[in-house]
């Protein structure tokens, strides 16, 4: 969603008089029915295309045996789209989405189109463009295999979940220019353009989907006569059916820029009709709050004249890629996908569909008979058959298929069997449980609704839960009072624990411990969310090996995302222009908790004992006011083996103003952690004594989560009373 902007940003658009580069056609002529659906006619007579790709020789013929069906992603009139798992084949076990067309039901010009975007598919081998695999046909069916991209389109996850800068709408046209640039190449017209289209993978790039309307034939002047597309994103050119190049996906492009940056559409009147006069003769009011560089982007793509429009000269794409708009967009870099995406949909895992329909996706998969076509739509559809090449850097295969997001409509019990108790929390409690037809043990926690809104909790777990060191959520349910996280068992136990239990331990291993956890924090910081309870009994270990790769933080019952006052999330390149300061203070404040927790956790790590708690006898005032001074020891005793490094990067950690206190990435930057392979290797001399380790970190953590009741006295002590006793006010005063 774009900024919420404090006072109306829009010119009165004025419907003008046509100038030399306006239709002279009559909209109406061109108005359909039903003015929700995309629009395509065509002033020429319909053709059968005949096909000449093959099947590659060699590989598997695929058929719909070799796919099993295991949710209804969408459904039409004319077909449905599947999530299916290949069973067979060098891809078995794949997730794939399945698009069905049946062809008794599609019309002539429908068939054509879907010849067409199988044909356009094949030749399309592009990191944002969406890849087919398979293509086949039956009797009465034909089948596009394609990446299942489980992010969601652009539009509907971002209006719903985000807000967004300039910067990061920079990131998305950029990505999105180099997609249309390769199938202009290609000598494809997109023709399409719209936000459905626009879907997100699980890192959250983008793949252009639907080519249903894009065009390869063209006349001798590489013209397109047919009227296609959506109507609010349609070029004037199409629009009034002169004849149009590539260059129409230049003015479609800008049109999704401008929802992007503004969340309104262009040019969009009350009904079809208008909304086509005002592409043709409107004056569009620039929104001021945009850059300049913006501003001027948009100018150059609304040219009515295509040959004067952005993207269309001989340069193409290249006149687009040099505007300032995108000086700072390493192209190269882009292509190859190693610049990160602004935001990283909660896709959670390998089949999730959170962000399809519940109405399709509830449905149970069948893939019904087709009844036969007619005689000659045989020959229409011959050649559809394909298998595409398979590669090196193909999407490995997802070693188990964990179930999706479970509505009430399926009971926990039937999946899961629950056992003994792990941990007890306020709102929670956490349990072993066994899963029914695997045998594999989960830890369960059971959330109640009327205590914790735990919303927030599932999608951050959602969203990071694929970090290596973040604790993976398998599966979610809900039954209306309770909500069940089910999540890796960490079987190893607590970090802290392992380490003090450890005999032998160095500052060298130490700071592997730290380096680990802390590079997870920034992770999160990074991306705008905090923990806020990361006591050693939250971090933990998956399994008995001890290895930093093993470590887990866990527990984000109360981690927030950076949010907007009205409750959106705001990606990480948003900056303290648009964002109040309290908001920024108070994540910045909430950071800085973490950054002291881990202080904490280094200096237990170092010599056995909490720096605010000597054991679980220490009162709660006693360890607030030890933490508020902001004074502990770090000479004597146990400090006497501890290198003069370690020391100073724990008093950084814990210094006690938040503002002064080490942000993860200097943390990381320190020379302790940057040069731990030059750290001494001998046993720390640390307290051995666990038990009161584990008491004292209790105690102190216990005092931070303490809601002291206020002392409440007499009313007239209260700074009101005492004002307004100076002088009494009588009610006749009033």
């Amino acid at each position: 969603m774009p900024l919420a902007q404090l006072a109306d940003p829009w010119q009165k658009m004025a419907l003008g008089g046509g100038t030399g580069e306006d239709a002279h056609h009559d909209p109406e002529d061109l108005v359909g029915d039903d003015d929700s659906m995309p629009l395509c006619t065509d002033d020429v007579p319909m053709k059968e295309i005949s096909i000449t790709h093959h099947v590659k020789e060699g590989s598997e013929k695929a058929d719909p045996r070799q796919f099993e069906l295991r949710k209804v992603l969408g459904q039409g009139s004319f077909g449905k789209v599947f999530l299916v798992r290949k069973v067979t084949g060098p891809d078995a076990g794949q997730l794939y989405a399945m698009k069905v067309l049946k062809k008794a039901t599609l019309k002539v010009r429908d068939r054509v189109r879907t010849k067409m975007e199988r044909d356009i598919l094949v030749e399309v081998n592009h990191p944002f463009i969406v890849k087919l695999h398979y293509a086949f046909q039956t009797e009465g069916k034909l089948y596009l295999i394609l990446d299942f991209l489980r992010g969601g389109d652009l539009f509907t996850r971002l209006s719903k979940e985000v807000m967004f800068t300039e910067e990061d709408v920079k990131f998305y046209l950029a990505e999105l220019a180099l997609a249309l640039n390769h199938l202009h190449g290609l000598g494809i017209i997109y023709r399409d353009l719209k936000p459905e289209n626009i879907l997100l993978d699980e890192e959250g790039h983008i793949k252009l989907t639907d080519f249903g309307l894009s065009k390869e034939s063209v006349d001798h002047e590489n013209k397109a006569y047919s009227f296609c597309g959506t109507v609010e994103y349609m070029a004037p050119e199409v629009v009034n059916r002169r004849g149009h190049t590539h260059s129409a996906d230049w003015w479609s492009y800008g049109v999704l820029m401008f929802e992007m940056l503004t969340g309104t559409l262009p040019f969009q009147g009350k009904d079809r009709k208008e909304t086509m006069t005002m592409i043709l003769k409107a004056k569009l009011g620039m929104p001021q709050f945009l850059s300049s560089d913006a501003q001027s982007l948009l100018r150059n793509l609304f040219k009515r004249n295509p040959s004067n429009r952005l993207g269309a000269g001989p340069d193409s794409v290249e006149e687009i890629k040099r505007h300032q708009f995108f000086s700072t967009i390493d192209w190269n870099k882009l292509f190859r996908r190693e610049l990160p995406p602004p935001f990283k949909p909660a896709a959670g895992r390998p089949d999730d569909t959170f962000y399809f329909d519940p109405e399709f996706t509830a449905k149970t998969p069948r893939d019904s008979p087709g009844v036969p076509p007619s005689a000659n739509a045989h020959q229409l559809f011959r050649g559809f058959s394909f298998v595409a090449i398979t590669e090196e850097d193909t999407q490995p295969i997802p070693s188990t298929i964990v179930q999706q997001l479970h509505r009430s409509t399926s009971q926990f019990s039937d999946a899961y069997e629950i056992k003994e108790d792990i941990g007890v929390g306020s709102y929670s409690i956490c349990k072993r449980g066994i899963h029914k037809g695997t045998g594999m043990e989960y830890a369960v926690k059971i959330i109640t609704k009327s205590k914790k809104d735990p919303t927030e909790e599932v999608e951050i777990l959602l969203r990071y839960g694929q970090h290596p060191n973040i604790i993976t959520l398998k599966d979610v349910y809900d039954d209306g009072r309770s909500v069940f996280l089910v999540t890796e068992l960490m079987k190893g136990g607590e970090l802290l624990d392992k380490i003090l239990r450890q005999k032998f331990f160095s500052e060298r291993e130490a700071s592997a411990v730290l380096y680990t956890i802390t590079k997870t924090v920034e992770y999160l910081h990074v991306q705008g969310v905090v923990h806020r309870d990361l006591k050693p009994s939250n971090i933990l270990y998956v399994d008995e090996s001890g290895n930093a790769e093993s470590i887990r933080i866990c527990d984000f019952g109360f981690a927030k995302q950076l949010r907007a006052e009205n409750g959106l999330l705001m990606t990480p390149c948003y900056t303290a222009n648009f964002v109040a300061p309290e908001v920024l203070k108070k994540q910045g404040y909430d950071a800085a908790c973490d950054i002291w927790s881990l202080g904490v956790l280094l200096y237990t790590m170092l010599t056995g004992f909490t720096p605010f708690a000597n054991g679980p006898e220490d009162t709660p005032e006693e360890i607030l006011a030890r933490i508020g001074s902001g004074k502990f020891s770090l000479t004597g005793g146990y400090w006497n083996s501890v290198s003069a490094e370690a020391k100073d990067l724990v008093s950084k950690m814990l210094h006690v103003d938040p503002h002064r206190r080490l942000t993860a990435g200097q943390v990381l930057r320190h020379p302790w952690v940057t040069h731990r392979d030059q750290l001494p290797k001998y046993t720390l001399n640390r307290q051995d004594a666990p038990h009161l380790v584990k008491g004292a970190m209790a105690a102190t953590y216990s005092a931070l989560s303490r809601n002291v009741p206020p002392v409440l006295e007499p009313v007239g002590c209260s700074t009101l009373a005492q004002r307004r006793g100076l002088k009494k006010i009588t009610s006749t005063a009033l």
